[in-house]
């Protein structure tokens, strides 16, 4: 079956694409939900030692609180509270810290550090899996055991106001609720006044026991500006103002004989130096966890918080209101809020704890009895008789103290290190899926890298022996052997298999398809070995430049590079330090043109695979097209490389990414603070200009204006949301959402983009091919042109300068280098791919899922729309890759004599250069599953690897569209 090379390697990446799902959905199992009567329950705790089996022997504790006020502050970090921000902005907060009646802590909460996991794990107890990431989205409800379906099992009324993912968590659960979207990132006032303006009547009301309040504003304060904003101070003394309102009416309630009331501050998560979270770095886990109630006597004075897991919270509530813990809790009791209890109730509620512990350890672990924490769990418990039997028969001497301190001791590092050890360990990944995903996209890359001769010919067609690979014996016993392999694994897995969960037929398709692609390798394996008297095929003739050398070195050693936790951190120094080694060796081939080569070829002849700009219709001298004199080209050649350079190390200074150094300064940080507010407008502006003029070259009259005026649309945005002013404005203040002005850019992007679609469809009926040629080269720039314009729509304020930059760089390369050396369309690929791989850096990202900025995905939205959002945070996100992969469309499409060949050659080896390492990584990750890092590094990479190769494939289905056109085309 004969295949373009375009088709060719569509069909492969979608496979991929394939490959990587089931990959993915092996390595990121969808966690099992409980059903409704696999539930903790009040008969399942233990019995007291030395009680008997009597019925008040395994009876529930008694509640330690009446009512519950759980004041949940999104993006909440420990230095907002604990820090000098608390000093200033919290007052009141850090008084009653002060006054002895509560205690500080800093709660580590787990990556993923976004909301809805988060929020799983302060009720459940667990540690959520990470692709709750990716549900975080669209929240489903919650049938694990929780701590709201105890409460409410309990008979206890719960009313919730805040986030409405607690609503879509758990529907039906509260007497009373409110919920806001926690997606529309532009507002911080509103969504909290929603919150507040409930407070009053519900405080004053006594028919409910646990209110929880999620407020959203400090985290939407920090998408939209970061952690140093203006905004924060006002936003910590707005919440200080609220806990000084819930404090004071807890307070005077309480009365004497009643139980008191205890009121939590937490955090979901913290927040990053840039304002995101998701990460793992210090700032976004490290969140304050505040425990206010009279029931709590600790000397007076700032105490310093103590270290504990976000996860703890969750058995100390359960019990501090007399409820179960739930089944798959592995958080352990925080000791100073029982420790005005008597002794025996400690020792009561720690055997609680450490059961709950210890059965769950046994459920998950078929090694449990060698956990140290179990071996002392159980000493613990035994010692734990002893002290009842001398306790029942009543023993008041001080060897009971010491004895019972003794104990206590046991219980608390027994329950630590059986918490740890239910921490630590991963969740049971589906390794048939896994090790099929790994299979079929290690086929696909083989594949590849055996169709390169034919991909990369000038015929630009690839033979695949599928058909008869269909016929051959082989392929029958493979499907046998396949299908024989599949009942053998399904009947014998102990643990969680997606595939065995699949029809039968689907799975059968599986098999057939990779037994023909099995086949398929050989035959091609068979039909490339050498043979004494096979010829060489035409194209097939190959030799390596040193720039190929330099390309083909630089992406595998950077495939490699990844194997360590510490280069996917910093992966952006690694294509900066490509990026630059290209530049000076482009450098060195301007020299060799124009220095050291006699020219005795003149502008008609052919390079290697692409001819030269004279045959692409009218003559094109880009010197004399800047008002220059042809014998300065040589000069603008010379000096192109070294412009590249530049540009990329002032963009290196804007924005810092990656983990080690991420929280230092950086010019971004410079431009976006109060006081060069008037230098920032004056760089966007600037910015802007200089887009519409590298733009603007390739429209239409009409793109033109309509180009013209968007940009002058995206400043209006920025000036409208506050980050950048005009020359008449005296206040930076936001003058509104810019809700507006973003609309209007967009009907200038719709318009820009349907005249590009239109010239794109014109040009199919045009009976001239050269003037066919001409209206597609137009269009395919004005879509080009609207893909910028609503890059800039997303890009903040301060990025303008990097889309400048990539323009900048896209047109001077592309005049005067890739144009004038006769780079074939292999080597203009890599590099168009190795540009946008550094500007995806450039833009500030890194592969901490922290780093995404999901502020984009609501410009020009009045609420949250999750198809619009998604994708606007994916455009913005991949915006260099996907501008250079157009850029390259565009350059390939605008050669004539080359476009059919170039194009396919272009998508051959964008699917090559994003299976390389995909496959690598999928490999990577399958050896280092239990690794250290796996959660915090090495899974958002493999997130980002994912994401990456499916906007790789829509761009090769753009490729292979314009290349099956012109290939229909006689």
């Amino acid at each position: 079956m004969k295949l373009s090379s375009s088709v060719f390697a569509l069909l492969c990446l979608i496979c991929e694409i394939v490959s990587l799902a089931l990959f993915l959905r092996g390595f990121f199992p969808v966690p099992v939900k409980s059903s409704f009567s696999d539930k903790s329950k009040v008969t399942d705790f233990p019995a007291e030692p030395q009680t008997g089996s009597g019925p008040n022997s395994s009876k529930a504790p008694a509640p330690l609180f009446k009512r519950v006020v759980i004041v949940l502050i999104d993006a909440l970090r420990e230095d907002f509270v604990f820090g000098s921000d608390g000093r200033r902005f919290m007052p009141y907060t850090r008084h009653v810290m002060e006054r002895g009646s509560s205690h500080s802590f800093i709660a580590k909460a787990r990556p993923p550090t976004v909301t809805m996991p988060r929020i799983k794990a302060l009720t459940t107890g667990s540690i959520p899996g990470f692709i709750d990431v990716v549900m975080n989205l669209n929240s489903p409800a919650l049938l694990e055991d929780n701590l709201i379906w105890q409460t409410k099992s309990a008979g206890k009324q719960i009313i919730f106001y805040g986030d409405d993912t607690w609503v879509r968590l758990f529907p039906k659960h509260f007497m009373e609720h409110d919920g806001t979207t926690s997606f529309f990132v532009s507002d911080y006032t509103e969504v909290d006044n929603n919150v507040t303006r409930h407070l009053d009547g519900t405080l004053k009301r006594d028919d409910w026991d646990i209110l929880i309040l999620h407020y959203l504003g400090l985290d939407h304060i920090g998408h939209i500006s970061g952690p140093h904003s203006s905004l924060i101070g006002p936003k910590l003394m707005e919440m200080d103002d609220v806990i000084k309102k819930i404090h004071a009416s807890l307070v005077s309630k309480e009365s004497e004989g009643t139980l008191p009331n205890l009121l939590v501050l937490c955090g979901d998560h913290g927040m990053s130096e840039t304002g995101s979270h998701g990460g793992s770095s210090e700032p976004e886990i490290n969140t304050p966890l505040v425990l206010i109630s009279p029931t709590f006597r600790r000397k007076a004075g700032f105490e310093e918080p103590g270290v504990l897991e976000q996860v703890d919270l969750t058995p100390t509530l359960a019990l501090g209101l007399g409820l179960p813990i739930s089944k798959n809790s592995v958080g352990h009791l925080i000791p100073a809020v029982f420790e005005e209890l008597s002794l025996r109730e400690q020792l009561r509620l720690l055997q609680i704890n450490g059961h709950q512990l210890s059965r769950l350890l046994q459920d998950s672990n078929p090694t449990f009895h060698k956990e140290v924490g179990y071996e002392q769990f159980r000493v613990a418990e035994k010692s734990h008789g002893s002290w009842m039997k001398l306790y029942v028969d009543g023993n008041t001497s001080e060897v009971l103290s010491n004895m019972g301190k003794k104990v206590l001791k046991q219980y608390l590092e027994a329950l630590k290190a059986m918490s740890s050890a239910l921490s630590k360990q991963l969740g049971k990944y589906d390794m048939y899926s896994m090790i099929m995903g790994m299979i079929f996209i290690l086929q696909v890359l083989f594949l590849l890298l055996l169709a390169m001769p034919e991909a990369l010919s000038r015929e630009a067609v690839v033979d695949v022996p599928l058909a008869s690979s269909l016929l051959s014996l082989p392929f029958y016993l493979l499907c046998l052997f396949g299908s024989a392999l599949h009942v053998l694994v399904c009947t014998s897995a102990g643990g969680p298999c997606y595939l065995c969960s699949l029809p039968w037929v689907l799975v059968f398709t599986v098999i057939v398809l990779s037994s023909a692609f099995t086949c398929a390798l050989v035959s091609m394996v068979a039909r490339r070995m050498p043979t004494s008297n096979k010829t060489p095929t035409k194209g097939s003739d190959w030799t390596l430049s040193e720039l190929d050398v330099l390309l083909l070195i630089g992406t595998v050693g950077h495939t490699l590079s990844l194997a360590s936790s510490s280069f996917i951190e910093e992966e952006h120094q690694t294509w900066y330090f490509l990026l630059n080694t290209l530049c000076l060796a482009v450098f060195q081939d301007v020299c060799r043109k124009y220095f050291k080569e006699q020219r005795h070829r003149d502008e008609q002849d052919e390079g290697p695979l692409l001819p030269s700009g004279a045959k692409e219709g009218p003559s094109f001298f880009p010197a004399v097209e800047l008002g220059m004199s042809p014998g300065s080209e040589k000069w603008l050649a010379l000096a192109t490389p070294l412009l590249t350079l530049t540009c990329c190390r002032l963009l290196r200074s804007l924005n810092q990414t990656g983990v080690q150094w991420a929280h230092l300064p950086d010019f971004g940080h410079w431009l976006n603070s109060g006081d060069h507010k008037a230098f920032l407008s004056l760089l966007a502006a600037v910015s802007l200009v200089l887009i519409f003029l590298l733009v603007q070259r390739h429209c239409s009259l009409v793109s033109k204006i309509a180009l013209a005026l968007g940009l002058l649309g995206v400043y209006s945005y920025r000036a409208a949301v506050g980050n950048v002013l005009f020359p008449w404005q005296h206040s930076s203040r936001a003058v509104s959402k810019g809700t507006v002005e973003a609309r209007f850019v967009y009907v200038f992007i719709l318009g820009i983009l349907f005249t590009g679609v239109k010239d794109l469809l014109r040009s199919q009926v045009m009976s001239s091919v050269l003037d066919s040629g001409r209206l597609k080269s137009r269009g395919l720039w004005e879509v080009y042109s609207g893909v910028v314009l609503l890059v800039a729509l997303l890009f903040r304020a301060h990025n303008l300068p990097t889309l400048a930059c990539c323009l900048l760089i896209q047109t001077v390369m592309a005049q005067f280098i890739w144009k004038k050396l006769h780079y074939d369309a292999a080597q203009t690929t890599i590099m168009h791919y190795w540009f946008g791989q550094a500007f995806f850096y450039f833009q500030g990202n890194s592969n901490n899922i922290g780093t995404v900025d999901i502020s984009v995905g609501f410009v020009g939205l009045e609420s949250y729309v999750e198809a619009p959002a998604i994708f606007l945070t994916a455009l913005s996100t991949y915006a260099g890759p996907l501008l250079w992969a157009c850029h390259l469309l565009c350059f390939l499409s605008s050669q004539r004599d080359r476009a059919v060949m170039g194009l396919g050659h272009g998508s051959y080896c964008f699917a090559l250069l994003r299976s390389i390492p995909a496959v690598f990584y999928v490999v990577l990750v399958t050896g280092l599953r239990y690794h250290l890092f796996i959660w915090s590094v090495f899974s958002p990479k493999l997130l980002y690897e994912a994401m990456h190769t499916l906007i790789n494939t829509a761009i090769c289905l753009f490729f292979t569209f314009m290349d099956q056109e012109r290939s229909a085309r006689p």
